[in-house]
């Protein structure tokens, strides 16, 4: 598997990253482990997980896999921290002492010293900036993490924190990134090429739409059938969606590969983007991600793909 450079921070990552959301809840110890021993066969080594992923369930799986067989040597792990649990639900909070309580507790759960790259899971409109940066500067600097970023953050405010950090710098955005889903195009990933921060794309897959599996029902075993994720894949159940989907199994058609692999090769060829993320509930749904390695699009379907899903872009972007 490539390794790429995060913007022009001195982190390399692995083209592909493993999603973690659902371990320790739809994805059980079993299929985690045969998940993660197929991710590193084929040369991954970032791993993507959050303090709130199964409320801390995916980072105590993943510490009892390097309590294991899987050397700590063996993999990157990426945390994110910023989501307060409550009695009514989980609030955002990026302020000094939720994030290095958070931290602290990842790195308890992960059974680890460090983690090679921590992120502000999620913008807080209230907390002071600087008090957020002073959070990642003692993260670096107690060599509890290596380097640090943001995640969700709208456009302005991630370019507001990375102008505002000195040291260390912001490395790093994670944002959902695919098909169905280019909005960033619009402020953020200029503004990830213009201050050096490299992308990692969440959900490069639509949420699953994209592999096809919606096209015609929602499968039972499905994520839009389930309790906790349908309201996460709904969004991109509608007509427009359905279009870039029929476009994109018609690629995968013509190329004689698989939707997902179509759908996740334009994801790892767009500019700026270090490494995308992907999630799997059973290790072979994760074999057709990592087949899409070696795929690169002809510059004929790339660019198909790019006119049909085009995100609409106006004023003050484009005139």
């Amino acid at each position: 598997m490539q390794r790429r450079r995060v913007g022009t921070s001195g982190l390399t990552v692995s083209s592909l990253a493993l999603g973690t959301m659902t371990w320790s809840r739809d994805t059980n110890a079993d299929e985690a482990g045969m998940q993660l021993d197929a991710f590193l066969n084929a040369g991954g080594t970032l791993l993507d997980t959050a303090a709130s992923y199964a409320d801390g369930g995916s980072e105590s799986l993943i510490g009892a896999m390097l309590g294991g067989s899987v050397s700590r040597s063996d993999v990157q792990i990426c945390t994110k921290a910023g989501i307060r649990r409550t009695e009514a639900g989980g609030v955002i909070d990026a302020s000094r002492d939720t994030l290095l309580d958070t931290l602290d507790a990842s790195l308890s759960r992960l059974g680890t010293d460090h983690v090679d790259l921590w992120l502000v899971h999620a913008f807080d409109p209230v907390a002071p900036v600087d008090e957020t940066l002073h959070a990642l500067e003692i993260a670096v600097n107690s060599g509890r993490a290596r380097y640090v970023g943001v995640s969700n953050h709208p456009g302005w405010a991630t370019a507001r924190i990375a102008t505002m950090a000195t040291r260390p710098a912001i490395s790093a955005v994670q944002v959902e990134y695919s098909l169905v889903q280019r909005g960033i195009e619009r402020e953020m990933v200029p503004a990830a090429a213009d201050m050096g921060m490299g992308l990692l794309a969440w959900s490069p897959l639509g949420r699953g739409v994209l592999t096809g599996k919606y096209r015609d029902a929602i499968p039972a075993d499905s994520r839009a059938a389930s309790d906790h994720l349908a309201g996460f894949v709904s969004p991109y159940l509608d007509d427009r969606a359905s279009a870039i989907v029929d476009a994109v199994i018609t690629a995968a058609q013509g190329l004689e590969r698989h939707p997902l692999e179509v759908a996740l090769a334009w994801v790892m060829g767009r500019p700026t983007v270090a490494s995308a993320v992907v999630g799997a509930r059973t290790a072979a749904q994760l074999d057709v991600s990592l087949s899409a390695l070696d795929l690169n699009l002809p510059r004929a379907i790339a660019d198909a793909l790019d006119e049909i899903s085009a995100p609409p872009i106006g004023y003050p972007e484009r005139r």
